[in-house]
């Protein structure tokens, strides 16, 4: 059934197009267009906190935050070995699953650590990309509040990913 849904739904927007006499040609040309200042535009923001993320990995920064941060982890049920992944998934992506993949090739599919590492990854957003992309686009400066709450959100969401693994 899940191979069908994207044809589906493509076959559903050329209808609905159609029926409202639009030519989804012209307007997939002229979206494709403005896409190229889109790129140009937040380049620049992608390119910082990619490189920033680059150094505090390289540095050693992070590891060294982990286990400064472990004996604050571990009260809230959160594993040593998952203390970088936490702090690195509101910066990156790519890098929250390189240590995925790192944690998956160590304890195994099927072990607890890598349950809850999958379980992060999946309830957890890249927090400061996201709102450097979205803002960047929106002309939002005050993020006063947007940041702080959508970092709390990232920890109790880690606090429960470990704890429902834990449980279930």
């Amino acid at each position: 059934m899940s191979l069908y849904i994207l044809p589906i739904l493509f076959l559903f927007i050329f209808l609905y197009a159609h029926a409202k006499k639009v030519n989804c040609y012209d307007t997939f040309i002229n979206g494709a267009k403005k896409s190229i200042p889109l790129v140009v535009d937040i380049f620049p923001y992608i390119a910082a906190i990619m490189i920033a993320v680059s150094l505090l990995r390289t540095s050693g920064i992070t590891s060294l935050l982990a286990d400064f941060t472990s004996p604050i982890f571990n009260l809230l049920g959160i594993p040593t070995e998952l203390i970088e992944l936490v702090l690195l998934r509101p910066f990156t992506g790519s890098g929250s699953y390189a240590l995925l993949n790192d944690v998956l090739l160590t304890y195994g599919a099927d072990s607890y650590i890598s349950r809850c590492a999958c379980v992060i990854l999946g309830c957890s957003e890249t927090i400061f990309y996201v709102t450097t992309i979205y803002m960047s686009q929106t002309k939002v400066k005050k993020l006063l509040y947007a940041i702080p709450v959508a970092l709390i959100c990232s920890i109790v969401g880690s606090i429960l990913a470990c704890l429902l693994c834990k449980i279930m």
